[in-house]
């Protein structure tokens, strides 16, 4: 089969909907079919075509989040379009690049899908600062009731966004598949210590330290700093052991955290590593003894299964989305703010390695459902549906 997916970010830009898009070509590369990948181009303002990727020029919107915004029809990538004959298209974004897809399905006659990777009502301040925001979530909610009744198939990467897209009035079927990974690269085994050796020393992280690691987008939809007041907290009650605070990543909030480290008086116990690519994380959560994150925003939450498949123990603020891979006390733990972060992090500090490890084998097990050959079997099913669906 010929597939087409279209992406508003693809590596080495780091993020979900990036590493989401590259785990489906790979794992569809792997079982024979053929791939297109449309992105956009973040290092010039040309069009590229290289190893099955066609790039679009755009313009960063850098007040929004270095979002780049491409023209929804190119000429030039039409053309490679038509010349490669998709059996389906597969849209993982909104806007550009997205309409785009649509657009081009419409053209070439074949079936169109679409995964709700991002919750935008979530990032709708980027917009509109604090103005009108009821009237942008109104609308956004509006778009994606009439995108349900465009594309063949809508997609849901999880339980909580399905339950989202109900609420909101989307009455379309909406088969939930979680987003595949490949978890071999993150198992301690696999992982090249030598490469964690040299970033712990890079970094000035001490051997007897233990890390707690955030890794991902550092943007204010994060909370970042709501971990950063916990921590500084903790520490002002007397760390049981050791610690350091490790943030790994870029985003428009980095220095206004580091700001609010120093304010906090913890800005020697943080550390701040600056990007890494998406084929070195696996050294970065080598690093980690813990994976902390106070996200709400995340459609499936692949950093904590990325983190789990590493054995760190995570800690994760609660969320609905989380519940069924994150089972409390189990498979990892929850905490509700702040306060909560804090004396949770004291407390798996003080676990015992037997209870350390029944935790990592709870959780190797809770991510069993993420596999990439089961992700590639769902998948692959709804393409052959839509495909019939426009023969």
């Amino acid at each position: 089969m010929n597939v087409a997916l279209f992406t508003d970010t693809y590596p080495p830009e780091i993020n979900g909907v990036a590493t989401s898009t590259e785990n489906l070509r790979n794992t569809l590369l792997e079982h024979g079919h053929q791939v297109l990948v449309i992105a956009t181009n973040p290092w010039s303002k040309e069009l590229l075509v290289e190893d099955g990727v066609i790039r679009i020029p755009g313009v960063e919107m850098k007040g929004l989040y270095g979002y780049r915004l491409t023209r929804v029809f190119n000429d030039e990538a039409m053309k490679y379009l038509v010349a490669f004959r998709p059996d389906v298209i597969h849209c993982q974004t909104d806007l550009s690049v997205g309409i785009f897809g649509l657009l081009a399905a419409r053209r070439l006659g074949v079936g169109s899908i679409y995964t709700f990777h991002t919750m935008i009502e979530d990032y709708a301040y980027y917009v509109t600062k604090g103005h009108f925001d009821r009237f942008a979530r109104h609308a956004v909610r509006w778009f994606y009731r009439q995108k349900s009744n465009i594309f063949d198939e809508f997609i849901a990467p999880s339980d909580k966004i399905k339950d989202y897209l109900r609420s909101i009035g989307v009455d379309t079927t909406i088969p939930v598949i979680p987003t595949g990974i490949d978890f071999s690269r993150f198992n301690p085994d696999n992982v090249e210590q030598a490469k964690v050796d040299a970033l712990r020393k890079k970094h000035g992280i001490k051997k007897e330290e233990k890390v707690i690691l955030s890794l991902g987008r550092i943007a204010k939809e994060k909370s970042i700093d709501l971990l950063l007041r916990g921590y500084a907290k903790f520490l002002k009650e007397g760390e049981p052991e050791p610690t350091r605070f490790v943030i790994t990543g870029l985003g428009p909030a980095e220095e206004e955290l580091k700001q609010l480290c120093v304010t906090l008086g913890i800005q020697n116990k943080v550390v701040f590593t600056g990007k890494c690519e998406p084929t070195e994380t696996q050294y970065y959560y080598g690093l980690g003894d813990y994976f902390a994150s106070a996200s709400i925003t995340e459609t499936q939450g692949l950093t904590f299964m990325e983190a789990m498949a590493s054995r760190l123990i995570v800690l994760a603020r609660y969320d609905d989305n989380l519940v069924g891979t994150i089972q409390d006390g189990q498979t990892g733990f929850f905490f509700f703010d702040e306060d909560g972060f804090g004396t949770k992090l004291r407390e798996v500090m003080a676990m015992d390695a037997p209870s350390r490890k029944r935790v990592n084998a709870a959780a190797l097990k809770a991510i069993d459902v993420y596999s990439m050959e089961r992700f590639y079997h769902n998948i692959i099913e709804v393409y052959t549906r839509v495909r019939t669906k426009n023969w």
